[in-house]
């Protein structure tokens, strides 16, 4: 027996033939408006009760530091290709010049990132210095001027990685990927977000030379200084963080949570400079490690400040090896190397669960595609590797391969 229903232009419900008591019909309404309402664009019905993140929302893909898998890391080129793979938000480390302007690096020295060394104009000005604790030789972006800085080309920080493109594109200002992003909106329609973070900031604040105040007149100018944007800014130290909203920044606050590596004889997590605490912890003699950020209490703190974390997903999920008679770790895969290919997953901790139930989403960091970072129970597959985080609750990813964590975010939409 059944109810034969047709919607009228306006969407009104109305019956055409009836066969059975008015309780099931209301019971068929509420059943089939629930389904409408939870219909994204594409059309899939899944209730938003089944979505296991904090608010409930499809978990963002946070493109770190641009399309950084394919092209030189945090240029416009790598941002513009992360977009137009889909990513949702666009991250980006902030830095500063010598005369005081923010740009787009992952970090002071700029050895690691750019062709500087390759620069015979230049070949005075490298040294040896300390960032956060760690002796560092390179060249520095706090003593060049922006003008300097853009005769520098970015290059691949990864030796797997394209390296056809090392010299090509230039180093960004933040002001440059705002303009590019608010141009980028408008052309797709799309409400892409962007995800600034304050690096070394005790660094740059010794130096004379502060990131925050900067960042949120920036974000003040744009009209972004606003939890209605998708703006989220972040930072490994929480003076940082509590500094900004002091200041008037409005945005969602992110406490990134690092560590140095895994004991894969174990999997527990091992900490050393510069990894091991946030800088301006050490700075002021309190020496716990990252570590507590992620219990109960901990959590309860950051709530204080901020609205998420970003741990390192190895917090999530760590690896654990195999270790041989010998005492060694095995080279499982044969490949003559011991990494993370070699280790299998070990049964994930409650970090998701602690922090939705502190009120805090998690956004962590990173997801790459590389074979040598994919553990043995993947089965050689990045998206595999996804999959296990969707599954728990995650919030958003950092990938540097936005069209793989898109699609594994596709596969789990599914499952659904």
């Amino acid at each position: 027996m059944l109810y034969k229903f047709k919607f009228d232009m306006n969407s009104r419900l109305t019956t055409t033939n009836i066969l059975l008591p008015h309780l099931a019909v209301t019971a068929f309404i509420i059943l089939v408006m629930l389904g409408i309402a939870a219909c994204g664009k594409s059309g899939v019905v899944s209730p938003v009760s089944s979505i296991p993140t904090l608010n409930g929302q499809t978990p963002l893909v946070v493109a770190h530091r641009g399309a950084s898998g394919y092209l030189p890391e945090e240029t416009l080129e790598a941002y513009v290709r992360a977009i137009e793979l889909g990513a949702d938000i666009i991250e980006m480390d902030l830095v500063s010049t010598k005369d005081s302007v923010l740009i787009c690096r992952h970090d002071p020295n700029l050895a690691i990132s750019t062709d500087v060394a390759t620069r015979s104009e230049y070949a005075n000005r490298k040294k040896t210095t300390q960032v956060d604790g760690e002796t560092q030789t390179g060249w520095f972006c706090n003593d060049f001027t922006l003008s300097e800085i853009k005769n520098l080309g970015a290059i691949s920080t990864d030796a797997e990685r394209p390296q056809q493109y090392n010299g090509l594109y230039k180093i960004p200002t933040f002001q440059e990927v705002v303009d590019l992003l608010k141009t980028k909106r408008r052309e797709t329609g799309r409400s892409i977000g962007i995800y600034p973070e304050t690096k070394n900031p005790t660094y740059f604040r010794n130096l004379g030379l502060s990131l925050e105040d900067r960042l949120i007149a920036m974000l003040d100018a744009s009209g972004w200084n606003s939890k209605t944007e998708k703006v989220f800014v972040q930072s490994f130290e929480p003076g940082s963080l509590k500094y900004m909203r002091s200041k008037g920044l409005k945005t969602f606050l992110i406490q990134l949570i690092d560590a140095d590596d895994v004991n894969m004889k174990t999997g527990a997590l091992t900490y050393a400079i510069p990894y091991e605490r946030p800088y301006d912890w050490t700075k002021a003699g309190d020496m716990r490690n990252f570590d507590v950020m992620v219990t109960s209490a901990g959590l309860a703190e950051i709530k204080t400040y901020a609205d998420g974390i970003g741990p390192w997903k190895r917090y999530i999920i760590s690896i654990k090896g195999i270790v041989g008679t010998d005492g060694n770790l095995m080279d499982v895969n044969g490949d003559g190397k011991i990494n993370e290919a070699d280790g299998t997953s070990i049964t994930p901790t409650d970090l998701i669960s602690k922090a939705h139930k502190a009120g805090l989403f998690v956004h962590a960091y990173t997801f790459r595609n590389e074979s040598r970072r994919i553990a043995s129970d993947y089965k050689g597959s990045a998206v595999n590797e996804y999959l296990a985080y969707y599954r728990l609750g995650i919030d958003g990813v950092f990938s540097d391969f936005t069209d793989t964590a898109i699609e594994a975010r596709n596969v789990w939409l599914r499952e659904r």
